[in-house]
């Protein structure tokens, strides 16, 4: 039977939900929030539902609570007027996502489509308007095209697979800009030193809190501080700029840290700022009982960021999905590593991409390994688009390319097309098994063994993923009729004793034989999965936080003994 689970926050929500500038590392003072409640109706279907956006209709916070059949055409719809003097010259209506594809019309006028349900799109509405507006998103999404990167969704949802979403799940706004306005910032941290450029091309001026005033030559500056404040999760120092050109300026911020691969005593370790470091982790698959793909509030990201830094983590690995720019924004502020995934398409074969990796055939060839031309360039659509968005993050310090084969083709080539997007950062092309050459790490998953993987090699050596201890609490679970996970422990007690002992007896020796890092599945009960840190509504935390931060002093102590 499955639960109708609310967070506190969701529990809480009232008036315009994700009422809060959407993209923080570009702010300008013009904003118009568009969230709340909209008509939306599908082609074919006389009766419209109301619908509280941003949430996907199959969410109980949308108020709909239904999933529409596969391929059907959603249609949103809502009216605005324009507050007195908020045109500058031009109006951009901006829409964090959709999945799958949107069509826009302003005022029965097309205005412009995007295809994919991860990343965000905008479109230059001022032709457009009127004294009061009708606007009109159409959603068209299905899940029966693999082509398209879906993640976790699954048609039929259990187990390691969730309850699909359509429709529009981040935030829908208007900013209005002058004629001549800064489209894009590009920060880019390359070692001690913080490459800033402006697009389009502009001149202009840099202002940095605390450091003074740069010049904006051909679009470009470059800030090297003296001696420079470098971020970490332990201090996680942020400078706040100002871009300035003649006729715009935006508000933003960098931070200067390092991650490098340095062979200490024969042994390849990453590095941070320098020195190796352990990246104490868990996977972060970024899903809500209530608002499935989007939380109930922008505080929920900040409130799970936390609990995890109180369990001693430093790092998450934000599975399959790219966030609401909110996210990426608490953990550079709060301070917590961010290992971000790209989003998976293509079809998942148990034999192909479970069987035969789990018998340790993990080096096959993927040249020939989904070859329909739809689906490659579908996936390297979205990688470049989930690059764009998140590339001037600074606590995004590793891509994953492919996780356990799903998707997976020509890994070498496109690690190679992924360093050429972005060559700041560690790139893991192939997590888990289907292993490449062109890889910073080396990546393993070990759910049942054997650990005797975990051995010095070439590269630095990362478990991407392991654990997933299964532990029941309830009053707190989505499915009370199934559960999954791959251990079970039949109370908390038996839950913390055992992962405890996990750790001791198998991750923390193995730093010495070349472990720069682990990541734990995971931060939350996801559905049926429940083998989360936390409940589904995270209402419970199922461990003792004393416990663990000393698991986590143990852990940074191991590592200080390579230096």
């Amino acid at each position: 039977m499955l639960s109708k689970l609310y967070t506190t926050q969701g529990e809480m929500l009232t008036g315009t939900p994700w009422d809060v500038y959407p993209r923080p590392q570009m702010r300008r003072a013009s904003f118009l929030n568009l969230n709340g409640i909209w008509k939306l109706g599908a082609e074919g279907q006389d009766s419209p539902f109301l619908i509280r956006v941003p949430f996907c209709p199959e969410s109980l916070l949308s108020g709909v609570n239904r999933h529409f059949a596969e391929g059907s055409t959603l249609i949103y719809k809502r009216r605005f007027s324009l507050p007195e003097d908020f045109n500058q010259g031009r109006v951009l209506l901006h829409i964090g996502a959709a999945d799958q594809i949107a069509e826009v019309y302003v005022n029965n006028k097309y205005v412009g489509r995007h295809q994919g349900g991860y990343t965000a799109f905008v479109f230059d509405i001022t032709d457009a308007l009127q004294e009061e507006n009708l606007l009109e998103i159409r959603c068209t999404d299905d899940l029966r095209d693999l082509s398209m990167p879906y993640g976790k969704q699954k048609i039929n949802r259990g187990g390691m697979w969730y309850t699909p979403v359509s429709g529009i799940w981040q935030s829908v706004w208007l900013e209005s800009v002058p004629t001549q306005y800064i489209e894009a910032l590009r920060i880019e941290n390359r070692g001690y030193s913080v490459h800033i450029s402006v697009r389009p091309v502009m001149n202009g001026r840099i202002w940095v809190e605390g450091l003074g005033e740069y010049a904006l030559t051909d679009g470009k500056v470059v800030i090297e501080p003296k001696e420079p404040h470098l971020w970490s999760p332990e201090d996680p120092y942020l400078y706040r700029f100002r871009a300035i050109t003649e006729s715009d300026a935006v508000e933003s911020y960098f931070a200067i840290r390092t991650i490098e691969t340095k062979v200490v005593d024969g042994i390849p370790r990453l590095c941070l700022n320098g020195k190796p470091y352990f990246f104490h982790g868990l996977l972060d698959q970024g899903y809500w009982p209530d608002g499935i793909y989007t939380p109930a509030s922008p505080e929920n990201y900040a409130e799970d960021i936390l609990a995890m830094k109180k369990l001693g983590f430093n790092t998450l690995r934000k599975h399959i999905k790219v966030e609401a720019e909110e996210f990426y924004y608490q953990c550079d502020k709060l301070g917590m590593i961010v290992f971000q995934d790209m989003v998976n398409n293509g079809d998942y074969h148990f034999v192909r991409d479970t069987v035969i990796p789990a018998l340790r055939m993990q080096k096959l060839p993927d040249k020939n390994m989904h070859k329909d031309p739809n689906v490659r360039g579908s996936f390297l659509k979205c990688m470049e688009e989930t690059v764009a968005q998140l590339c001037n993050h600074p606590c995004i310090l590793y891509w994953t390319v492919f996780n356990e084969g799903w998707g997976q083709f020509d890994g070498n080539n496109v690690c190679k097309a992924l360093r050429a997007l972005d060559n700041t950062r560690m790139i893991d092309t192939a997590s888990g098994w289907f292993r490449r050459e062109c890889s910073d790490v080396e990546s393993l998953h070990i759910y049942f063994g054997p650990w005797d993987q975990i051995r010095p090699g070439k590269k630095p050596l990362m478990l991407s993923e392991f654990g997933g201890y299964a532990c029941a609490v309830e009053g707190h679970l989505f499915n009370s009729g199934n559960a999954y996970g791959y251990k079970t422990c039949n109370s908390q007690e038996e839950f913390e004793t055992q992962i405890l002992k996990l750790y001791r007896s198998k991750v923390l020796p193995a730093i010495r034989n070349g472990l720069c890092g682990a990541i734990y599945t995971q931060v939350s009960d996801v559905e049926d999965e429940i083998n989360g840190f936390l409940t589904y509504d995270r209402k419970v935390c199922k461990i003792d936080k004393k416990a663990m931060t000393d698991l986590a002093d143990q852990l940074q102590t191991e590592i200080t003994k390579v230096r």
